[in-house]
């Protein structure tokens, strides 16, 4: 189905009115209001927003889907026809033109700077010219200390004011009088021009024209010249020449922008620095912040939503063909993009006051409210809820696990189960849970709980309806169905944890509400003493169990699914392989009972076939071979009873739920002393398994798969949040963290990840200071918000021997009071008053290593911040960074003097802003991801073409779903285009790379590791495109955004330094070029060993620079490293053994000759010519980056792809006959 996903697009004809048609490509999918709105930002008929869309006369419906539409098809004529105005309709013009003024101001949007380097250099892309300078600024050079800030966000030509209008506010004159609403005005507006000149505006029914009216008397009358235009832009551009003037510039400037940096991602990222801007005038933006303030109906700009109703109704759309999931997926997708932009907003005017709470007569810290359909809470324990797992901790902790268990049901999509839309926002200090309002909730008439418990266990509710639905997910979720004790002793069944709510609304739909103990439990960090007790020797050893500040630890999913389908599944499948073998060896069957032996075959064929399919290697279908081989053995033999118990003793030994079949489960709700179980003997098997699984977790996951994984550069971590990535994706929760540094500590090869030992300590102290900054904020005074975040980052970051708060200038003393009151009053409200500005840095990390204690289990042994920084050599700019973007805080752009001991290094203008930082559901497209999937799968097995063409069906699914900015798009555009310059397709590949790389940009932001590794690869196809000065800007570019990350003592750095050595020994620069060699060749000795391959490449590229400087010994030194390198780790019968051979012979004989030329000038003899230095070679030095990224150009062995598939097509045979012989049995039993 997937491969008709491209023959939905079309071509249609658009004619707008008074201009000339134009062609559009449009899908059959897409809507009228779609169609609608990219009509709005096309930039013919972009001044335009109030219209219909008509085909032969009729108007199209703006819910239909094109496809859907009689007449519409390649080549179509649909014209755009004006409409007449109301009010909203205005209100909508206004903003939209608004939006078209300021398209080009990055504030407000995510950014990207990827064209400044690569349009600005076009002109000197040739390998002939150069009289360009090729020199990096000084911040970049290695050896450099010094990191500067100011180049993180570089200024861009096209994004200098080019100001159209000086002011565009609503007219006082508002709102029109009755006698001219009878005449059809809406609204008027007032318009100064760039000439001085004043306009009152009429927005009527019909459009726009200019009245008589001034600031002081009232004249509606139409005024010289008498003009009425549709639109706003329109009347402009006849009345105000340099409007007209500059509208066209900004119109092209538009134009001339990359489409990627124009559309609006559906989340926005906001920088953690920013410059300093100049606030306007904004009438459109001041109407709807006084709406929100308040929430006045007349104010409020669109209609309030429905989100509950919109997003059950999209989750019950069809999803039976792959179009109708496409379809599905897309509205909820969208719908989830709103709500979380929606929720950001209630949560922000929650917590700034700006909303009537439901219980006023509570604290503060206890207020829930209703906003825009909404239900908000914060993350403060109400009613002693959280009390028997921790109180305040337990409930902050509560949302994240609640929103990780909604995306696990969410992911799950069992259909007629329903979840509410959740999002996560942490906002100056204060957690805020933002959820769609279940129908009904509210009102008291509604039956309440009909599943589960809200009260510890006290009273538990089941309901056949909600067991039905939770027994299907539950088997996804690996969710143990299990009977708890009531208050009277009584059992009640369960097919979830306890706490899981269920509730009809109503509209009748079941909703599971509370999911936040979704996952097993974590035995090493429970508070109870029962779960400490069965904690393995294993865990002991490591300084486990711990006790943590709450109850609510819990495993990861994705350790997990490891487990059952890696030791589990192979366990399972291997003891019956072995016991059936032992059964054949030992005895003679003597009568045939196919039908046993059959549905035994297909049984174990049907398990493995399916972890096969999950786990994706080649063992896993060896396996399958060796269970065929033995039923093949027993076909016509006669099979006794115990034979049958093969499975059985398989299934109890791995601790399966079933005994016919493999199937392990969890109970999340063992190791709590509140709840009571009916049979003890399963719960002791439960804990059991927790246990192996614990002691997996910990040999396995933490040590071996991470540290592994980080020392064989498989995962190369950057930052705080790329090493959270790694160890998730590996099954271990960021608590760990202190296990892993005591790991790395007693490492032998701890060299080699002193990088990850560096992140993680930085890690620690960050998330430890978030911790402490949470409840700092919470003592601070609305007035004093940049002066106490100012103040705490001095105490954090500062070198300044005593950080004082700066003066609250804003606050002025009241006139009424007499002079001894002010001075009291003025006292009283100076800042070092309040409890914030007590803060010291000393406070501050005893504070810190207190928090890194209890909740890392890490000690920090220095006596200061100071002390710990110089002792891991951090960073101080990295830090600010983490922190920064942990708390939401936005800085100002400066160079900032951390190490002046005079004065501080922050004041109070240096923090911009406080923006929410929301964690949320992230929907995808399943299918699209399955793609994704088989395309890598094919790709590893040679079939490169196979694996293109389904990348680029994932990459249609994704984009039709999530849009073109969005993590998954720009995934699909790095794998396509790394394919395509695999098969020499190197244009195709910079423009996938180069859309992916803007992608980054925009929706991870401009300095995260993602963009400087696709700005790394997308500076490899420029060179292997010929434009050398574009590639090597990006990698400057990379360099610098790494060393503001990380700085220089990381892996990255030694790929970066390698490559810009060899771009610069292109441009002939070699001195340069030595340089960052010299460099590269330092790190790759100490963090891929100095016997290693890479260590190796890194001499035989010095040699290379070196012979074409002409400094032959230097040269002959590295490449006689390089060779030994390769001799030992590969042999002599290697490839690259022999080049770096013949190489080496083609240095000596070189040097060999000099020096005879050198003997004869000496001895006044006529000397023998002399080759010249050796020119850089273009095909040579992209030979040597491609292997310096990891890419090798090897065809597929067609031996080999013939053996996999003979081998896949042996398996698909047997399993055939198999089923035939299956069929066979049991009709002889009929």
């Amino acid at each position: 189905e997937a491969t008709d996903l491209h023959e939905d697009e079309f071509t249609v004809r658009i004619q707008p009115p008074g201009a000339e048609s134009f062609d559009l490509q449009v899908s059959r999918q897409m809507s009228v209001s779609e169609l609608h709105q990219v009509l709005m930002d096309h930039e013919l008929t972009c001044h335009h927003s109030c219209f219909s869309l008509q085909l032969g006369g009729a108007v199209l419906d703006s819910a239909a889907k094109l496809g859907s539409i009689q007449g519409i098809q390649e080549g179509a004529l649909i014209r755009v026809v004006e409409d007449s105005y109301l009010v909203r309709d205005v209100r909508v013009h206004l903003r939209h033109v608004r939006n078209l003024l300021r398209s080009l101001d990055p504030a407000g949007r995510s950014l990207s700077y990827l064209s400044l380097f690569t349009r600005a250099h076009q002109e000197s892309d040739s390998m002939e010219k150069g009289s360009v300078s090729r020199s990096p600024p000084f911040y970049i050079l290695p050896g450099c200390k010094e990191r500067r800030l100011t180049p993180l966000q570089p200024i861009r030509d096209d994004w200098k004011p080019l100001q159209c209008l000086r002011v565009l506010n609503i007219s006082s004159w508002n709102p029109p009088p009755g006698n001219r609403k009878l005449h059809g005005d809406l609204m008027y507006i007032s318009i100064l021009t760039m000439e001085e000149r004043e306009l009152s505006i009429t927005c009527c029914t019909r459009g726009f024209y200019l009245n008589q009216s001034n600031a002081f008397n009232f004249n509606p009358k139409p005024a010289a010249p008498k003009i009425l235009c549709h639109s706003l832009v329109d009347l402009l551009s006849q009345l105000s020449p340099s409007f007209r003037k500059n509208f066209a510039a900004l119109q092209k400037r538009r134009v001339y922008q990359h489409p990627y940096e124009c559309i609006r991602a559906p989340v926005q990222v906001c920088a953690w620095a920013a410059p300093p801007g100049d606030h306007s005038l904004d009438c459109v933006t001041s109407e709807e912040t006084d709406g929100q303030v308040t929430n006045a109906k007349q104010h409020q700009f669109v209609q309030i939503r429905d989100w509950n109703e919109e997003l059950q109704r999209s989750r019950e759309l069809p999803r039976a063909s792959l179009l109708e999931r496409r379809h599905r997926d897309r509205r909820l997708f969208r719908i989830n993009s709103d709500f979380v932009a929606a929720a950001a907003q209630g949560a922000v005017s929650m917590t700034e006051g700006n909303v009537m709470p439901l219980n006023p007569g509570e604290p503060p810290h206890l207020h829930v409210s209703v906003w825009n359909n909404l239900f908000f809470s914060q993350g403060f324990d109400m009613s002693d809820h959280y009390a028997p797992v921790g109180g305040d901790a337990a409930a902050h902790a509560a949302a994240m696990c609640d929103l990780r268990g909604v995306q696990a049901y969410a992911s799950v999509d069992t259909e007629g189960l329903h979840t509410l839309g959740t999002a996560v926002v942490d906002y100056r200090g204060v957690r805020v849970t933002a959820q769609t309002v279940v129908p009904g909730l509210l009102e008291k008439n509604l039956e309440q709980i009909v599943y589960g418990s809200n009260d510890n266990g006290k009273t538990v509710f089941t309901h056949p309806r909600f067991l039905e639905l939770l027994g299907e997910s539950s088997k996804s979720l690996r969710i143990q169905p299990h009977q708890v004790l009531d208050h009277s002793d009584s059992p009640v069944e369960l097919r979830s944890a306890v706490s899981t709510v269920g509730i009809f609304g109503s509209d009748g739909r079941p909703y599971i509400l509370d999911l936040l103990r979704t996952f097993p439990p974590d035995l090493n960090f429970l508070v109870s003493a029962e779960a400490q007790q069965e904690v393995p020797a294993a865990c002991r050893s490591f300084g486990f169990p711990q006790r943590h500040r709450h109850g609510l630890a819990s495993l990861r999913p994705q350790l997990v699914e490891a487990f059952v389908q890696h030791r589990r599944y192979e366990l399972f499948a291997k003891m019956a392989s072995d016991d059936l073998g032992h059964q054949f060896a030992t005895e003679k069957p003597e009568e045939p009972q196919r039908a046993a032996v059959n549905k035994m075959a297909c049984t174990v064929t049907t398990r493995v076939e399916t972890w096969s399919h999950e786990v994706n290697n080649t063992a896993c279908f060896r396996e399958k071979l060796q269970l065929n081989k033995i039923f093949r053995n027993f076909r016509g033999t006669n099979l006794e009873q115990n034979r049958r118990n093969i499975f059985w003793k398989a299934c109890e030994n791995v601790g399966s739920m079933s005994d016919s079949h493999f199937e392990i489960r969890f109970n999340p709700d063992v190791c709590f002393p509140e709840f009571k179980f009916k049979k003890q003997e399963t719960i002791k098997g439960t804990i059991s398994l927790y246990s192996e699984l614990e002691r997996l977790f910990l040999l396995r996951c933490i040590f071996t798969f991470t540290l592994r994984d980080c020392l064989d550069h498989k995962a190369v971590p950057m930052d705080g949040a790329t090493l959270t990535s790694v160890i998730h994706q590996r099954g271990v929760n960021v608590r760990y963290l202190g296990a892993v540094l005591k790991e790395l500590d007693e490492m032998e090869e701890r060299e080699k990840l002193s990088h990850v030992q560096r992140i993680s300590i930085s890690e620690v102290i960050t998330r430890s200071v978030k911790h402490i900054f949470r409840t700092y904020m919470k003592d601070v005074e609305p007035a004093a918000f940049s002066a106490a975040v100012s103040h705490f980052l001095n105490c954090l970051l500062s070198s300044s021997s005593a950080p004082v708060p700066d003066s609250c200038s804003d606050e002025l003393p009241s006139r009424r009071r007499s002079r001894r009151r002010r001075t009291q009053s003025d006292r009283a409200n100076f800042p070092t008053s309040s409890l914030w500005a007590k803060l010291t840095s000393d406070d501050l990390w005893s504070r810190i290593k207190t928090e890194a204690e209890d909740y890392y289990h890490y000690t920090f042994k220095s006596e200061s911040i100071e002390e710990e920084i110089e002792k891991h050599n951090l960073q101080k700019i990295s830090l600010l960074r983490e922190m920064s973007i942990k708390t939401g805080i936005q800085l100002q752009l400066r160079e900032y003097m951390f190490e002046c001991r005079h004065k501080p290094a922050f004041s109070e203008d240096d923090v911009v802003n406080i923006f929410p930082v929301v964690k949320h559901l992230k929907p995808t497209s399943t299918d699209a991801a399955g793609l994704v999937q088989q395309a890598q799968l094919a790709a590893q097995r040679g079939f490169l073409r196979a694996g293109l063409d389904l990348l680029g069906q994932a990459l249609t699914l994704f984009s039709s779903v999530c849009g073109i900015l969005h993590e998954d798009v720009s995934k699909c555009l790095r794998l396509l285009g790394r394919l395509r310059y695999t098969l020499g397709e190197n244009d195709d590949a910079l423009i996938l790379q180069e859309k992916a790389a803007l992608i980054s940009e925009r929706i991870q932001g401009t300095d995260h590791p993602q963009t400087v590794q696709d700005y790394t690869h997308l500076a490899l196809y420029f060179f292997a495109g010929g434009r050398l000065s574009t590639s090597l800007q990006l990698l400057y570019r990379a360099r610098y955004l790494t060393l503001l990350i990380i700085g220089e003592d990381h892996p990255q750095i030694a790929l970066l330094d390698t490559m810009l050595g060899l771009v610069l020994h292109a441009l002939m620069e070699n001195e340069l070029s030595l340089k960052f060699l010299q460099n590269a060749l330092t790190l790759t000795s100490k963090y891929h060993g100095a016997k290693s391959l890479k260590h190796a490449h890194s001499h035989h590229v010095l040699a290379i620079v070196y012979e074409s400087k002409g400094e032959l010994q230097l040269a002959l030194h590295h490449e006689k490293e390089a060779h030994i390198l390769y001799k030992n780790q590969l042999g002599e019968s290697s490839d690259s053994t022999k080049e770096s051979s013949e190489y080496l012979q083609r240095l000596t004989d070189q040097g060999a000759i000099l020096q005879r030329a050198v003997r004869h000038i000496a001895s006044g003899k006529p000397s023998a010519s002399v080759s010249p230095p050796k020119l850089p070679n273009h095909p040579v030095i992209l030979h040597q980056l491609n292997l310096t990224c990891g890419i090798t150009f090897i065809p597929p062995s067609e031996k080999e792809l013939r053996a996999e598939l003979n081998e896949r097509r042996k398996v698909q045979i047997e399993d055939v006959e198999y089923q035939l012989l299956n069929q066979n049995g049991n009709k002889q039993q009929l």
